[in-house]
């Protein structure tokens, strides 16, 4: 059967990606006064997002979830024509965008009672759910069947890692991911957290004190992943996320390639640039990579 792969606007699949490979995006939404709740993508874009949070640090912007109703929107008319839905969502840990997609499948059932709906908790956000979709969307154009796309999908999620800095904790305990007695204690000693995301949660894995040594820190943790599994980059999916500071990728990634080079054979790695949902998190500056096993190794 022909299906449709969709997911929420926390995959951070630059635009021209998402039409290139047939994507479906429902976009989360975006405050900066608790009143006025803008449509990431389509009514503000991630540029002027992060633009805004510099030029107002004292702002917090809050996201809201794709509602029920965005979901039935999308899924319908994929419905009406007998097209299989697969959707991949954001996390359960960080988001109610898997319920409200799960609701939207509930109320289509009952009208259309063959419709075929799967609806997926990634247990991953941002860049790494984006190359996780994007593998969704290569294993159809590989030719496997809806089933085999489901079955693929649970198999490689919980080999993903998400590795980053960030460029102040303020984001972070502001919208209560970490502790304000972390926050005390990282801006009296200024460093900079090391953190890590698996399985849907993030963990601290240590600290910097400065921006260059967090960087170096992500590309040290990046090896000792590999050398910890035995496994090898070259049959990985790898992206760099980024916030506001492109140049700042740029330049990451030639740190980065210059030490895969040592143990694989990687000679480019791609740039996303993290939206909304997680940049309300991690401020204006975050930094880190991405990598899940593709589905064929």
């Amino acid at each position: 059967m022909s299906y449709q792969i969709i997911t929420d606007s926390s995959c951070d699949i630059p635009s021209e990606v998402v039409k290139e490979k047939n994507i479906y995006v429902v976009p989360f939404y975006v405050s900066f006064d608790n009143n006025n709740y803008y449509k990431e993508l389509e009514e503000i874009e991630v540029r002027d997002f992060y633009q805004k949070m510099v030029d107002n640090p004292d702002v917090f912007p809050k996201t809201s979830l794709p509602s029920v109703e965005d979901y039935i929107e999308a899924f319908t008319p994929f419905v009406k024509n007998g097209t299989g839905i697969i959707c991949i969502c954001i996390s359960t840990k960080f988001s109610g965008s898997y319920n409200s997609a799960m609701s939207a499948k509930d109320v289509l059932l009952e009208e259309y009672p063959d419709a075929k709906i799967t609806v997926i908790d990634a247990t991953v956000n941002t860049v790494l759910q984006g190359i996780l979709v994007l593998e969704a969307a290569r294993m159809k154009e590989n030719g496997l069947s809806y089933e085999e796309v489901v079955d693929n999908i649970e198999r490689i999620k919980p080999t993903g890692r998400i590795i980053f800095t960030v460029g102040s904790m303020d984001y972070l305990i502001h919208g209560g991911r970490v502790g304000k007695v972390m926050k005390v204690a990282v801006n009296a000693l200024k460093i900079r957290p090391m953190i890590i995301l698996k399985e849907g949660e993030i963990f601290p894995f240590g600290v910097a004190r400065s921006r260059k040594k967090s960087i170096q820190k992500i590309i040290e943790k990046t090896k000792s992943h590999f050398d910890e599994t035995g496994e090898s980059p070259d049959d990985y999916e790898i992206v760099i996320g980024y916030g506001y500071d492109y140049d700042e990728a740029i330049e990451f990634r030639k740190e980065l390639l210059d030490s895969l080079s040592q143990y694989s054979s990687k000679k480019d790695i791609d740039i996303f640039q993290i939206g909304a949902m997680i940049g309300v998190h991690t401020g204006p500056y975050p930094l880190g990579i991405g990598l899940i096993r593709k589905f064929d190794k």
